[in-house]
């Protein structure tokens, strides 16, 4: 399936799908100037959106979310590839994420399980990092520039 991913808005669109895919929205309702979102659409509908959560070297993947209509089309693949090549094409070095429900399929990606006291600062003072996303939450890591050497 060819989708075109493209910026968009938090809208009431956005929040559905994140509220049918169990996913946080509260610290969405006010613009975040950190945050870049993506989506996609089949059939004029919203299928897909991730986020992309930038501090410096360091960005919060948030949001990815697929709607059920959308499934099984690798969708979720193509919003996450897309959303890293953001982050390098803007100079991130390290994307950090948390989940509930998707470890397995991030780790197939690349992403590796990290302790959440070794977060950097400025992902560790996100609200997602610091209160949306329960403690029990995998906290994981890619490294998307590793300096050669």
């Amino acid at each position: 399936m060819n989708v075109e991913i493209q910026a968009i808005e938090f809208n009431h669109q956005a929040q559905q799908l994140l509220a049918a895919c169990h996913l946080p929205t509260e610290d969405l309702q006010a613009p975040v100037t950190s945050l870049h979102l993506f989506g996609c659409q089949v059939d004029g509908r919203l299928a897909g959106l991730v986020g992309v959560e930038m501090h410096g070297p360091d960005a919060l993947l948030r949001s990815l979310a697929v709607a059920d209509f959308a499934r099984g089309k690798a969708l979720g693949d193509a919003l996450l590839v897309y959303a890293e090549q953001f982050a390098v094409a803007h100079g991130v070095q390290a994307v950090y994420l948390l989940t509930t429900t998707a470890e397995g399929f991030f780790a197939q990606r690349g992403y590796c399980l990290a302790e959440r006291e070794a977060a950097p600062a400025a992902i560790a003072a996100t609200q997602q990092f610091s209160g949306l996303c329960p403690a029990t939450a995998a906290f994981m890591l890619k490294r998307l520039n590793e300096p050669a050497g």
